[in-house]
């Protein structure tokens, strides 16, 4: 297998040297453009790594201390080859490694740390290329168009960029501009990368991320076609229009199209900025809060979730008018719509997390696709040890020792599994302990990620997002914000029980149950407040106390 990955990468390394040779000599051509060198440059990158895992590990004792470290060598020198590859080809390949740079439940830290950079290190397009689209979608020049228009993007991503502008009536947008190569190569980047997913495959059969093809395949024409994500953001901005702390940028439909998309231009810091937060007087609790209760109520009472929550897309602000802390919601090209009985299903399991019911655990675990892996299963959700899971994750505060950085990966997993059919044993300790020995798991990992339906693993990538969030905000899972959850299942499901029955008198019941659950909620939230205020009255009367003395 060593030979074959060899003799792929000779050879590929043969074929992209012919190609740029011509290439290169040409100053108005870019080499990235053409399919033959962003082939032979994947193909290559692909066999250089396979070559390196098959080679680098092969004389040394499989889970040595040696073993261990050299294994750690080898993931960062191929995390660091991917990620070369993806600035390379740009496009697609970016946001392909952007969403392997989040999978911090999945793959090793050596991975996510050195794809997580491709979010700073998307491609610009030139002003030539602006205008040019511009020009083709709209049918007028910039300056037909706009009093003022920035040359500099605020920001720029794998698929789009964005400028400031001005239009004719004096209004400020935001306008959103696709990078004018990425539809033609989008299709081809994504045929190809299932290409070589499957020749890795076939060296490596543990390896299994077809699904993140399947998902690419899904998704990227929809975050594509900004006529839909103007949809979606008008859409969550009516669904949740109840939020007054929410902001979701109105859109210029008139000068919109699939390519170009303008926006109400709203600044803010980014929700991880704390000393942006600091600076102007914004409680990073309150806006961890909010988070949460806007995240709960899209996905257990809507099923409509904004999915690519990283801190550019979510924005802090006070308004300028009443100085009131908002939310701005941005880039609402991705979202996940959930299907009744998975939504459903998904409340119930994490009612049954949040109240320790380890036989719902198990039942509707099994029944979103877990199978006997769904201990890993509610370790992955909640980020927490099955010792805590078990213990009452609204109870148990997280420790020192389960590392709450906002990724399983890298967190202390304490799952048993000998009582499932897999009898596997997972006894993952310190921070340093999971870099060795998560990797040991992927397959498992792997399998889970294979068996439960699509909808899940934007959730996943969701909730991991906004722990990194929290984990740079230094907010952290509190009591409350599970008791937030548990209120939006507790309405969820009883919404879906009333539209199950016409009888005015079984609609009352269960509006009279959901009261009282939801007045049980309160009263336990409200003990848990004067319990924290007890607390706090004893610490500082010990301070008092111990003060005095010391002098």
């Amino acid at each position: 297998m060593a030979r074959r990955a060899l003799k792929l990468a000779s050879w590929t390394s043969v074929a992209l040297a012919a190609s740029g040779i011509c290439l290169y000599s040409n100053k108005y051509l870019d080499p990235s453009d053409f399919g033959a060198v962003r082939v032979g440059r994947a193909v290559a990158t692909t066999a250089v790594i396979s070559y390196d895992y098959l080679t680098s590990l092969k004389s040394v004792p499989y889970g040595s201390e040696e073993y261990l470290q050299l294994r750690s060598k080898v993931h960062l020198r191929s995390a660091r080859r991917l990620c070369e590859l993806c600035c390379a080809n740009r496009g697609t390949f970016i946001k392909v490694g952007q969403h392997l740079g989040a999978l911090d439940y999945l793959l090793p830290e050596e991975y996510t740390s050195t794809l997580k950079v491709l979010h700073s290190q998307a491609p610009q397009s030139s002003m030539k290329e602006v205008r040019q689209v511009i020009r083709e979608d709209l049918g007028k020049e910039i300056h037909d168009l706009f009093l003022s228009f920035d040359d500099t993007p605020l920001g720029a991503a794998s698929l789009a960029q964005v400028h400031k502008a001005v239009l004719r009536d004096g209004r400020t947008v935001a306008v959103k501009v696709q990078h004018p190569k990425v539809q033609a190569q989008s299709s081809k980047d994504i045929l190809l990368m299932e290409v070589l997913v499957l020749a890795v495959k076939q060296l490596f059969p543990e390896f299994e991320f077809m699904w993140l093809v399947d998902e690419a395949k899904k998704n990227l024409p929809l975050e594509l076609d900004f006529l839909n994500e103007g949809r979606n953001a008008e859409k969550v901005a009516q669904m949740l229009k109840h939020f007054d702390f929410l902001k979701v940028p109105r859109i210029y439909w008139e000068l919109s199209t699939k390519r170009v998309l303008l926006m109400e231009f709203v600044d803010g810091g980014q929700v991880n900025d704390r000393h942006y937060m600091e600076r102007n007087k914004i409680d990073v609790n309150e806006i961890s809060r909010h988070l949460g209760r806007m995240y709960s109520e899209m996905i257990f009472v809507n099923g409509f979730v904004h999915c690519d929550p990283h801190p550019g897309n979510v924005l802090v602000r006070k308004q300028p008018d009443t100085g009131k802390v908002e939310i701005v919601l941005l880039d609402h090209g991705l979202y996940q719509a959930l299907t009744e009985e998975f939504r459903l299903d998904y409340c119930r399991l994490w009612q049954s997390l949040i109240w320790t019911d380890m036989q719902g655990v198990r039942k509707y675990g099994q029944r979103l696709g877990a199978g006997d892996l769904y201990p890993l299963f509610a370790c992955m959700l909640t980020a927490r040890s099955w010792d805590a899971v078990n213990r009452g994750i609204g109870q148990t505060p997280v420790t020192a020792t389960e590392c709450w950085a906002g990724s399983w990966g890298r967190r202390p997993v304490q799952v048993r599994l000998a009582t499932t059919p897999l009898g596997l044993s997972f006894s993952l300790g310190k921070d340093s302990e999971i870099r060795n020995h998560a990797a040991n798991y992927l397959p498992q990992i792997s399998q889970l990620l294979n068996r439960v339906p699509r909808q899940m693993l934007l959730i996943f990538k969701t909730n991991d997002l906004l722990r990194g969030i929290e984990a740079a905000l230094g907010t952290r899972a509190s009591a409350s914000s599970f008791l937030n959850m548990s209120r939006c299942c507790i309405k969820a499901l009883a919404a879906h029980k009333k539209q199950k029955t016409r009888s005015l008198f079984r609609r009352a019941r269960i509006s009279l149950r959901e009261f009282f659950s939801l007045w049980k909620i309160n009263l336990h939230e409200l003990v848990l407040h004067v319990k924290g205020l007890r607390l706090t009255g004893w610490v500082r009367a010990l301070l008092c106390w111990l003060l005095p003395a010391s002098h």
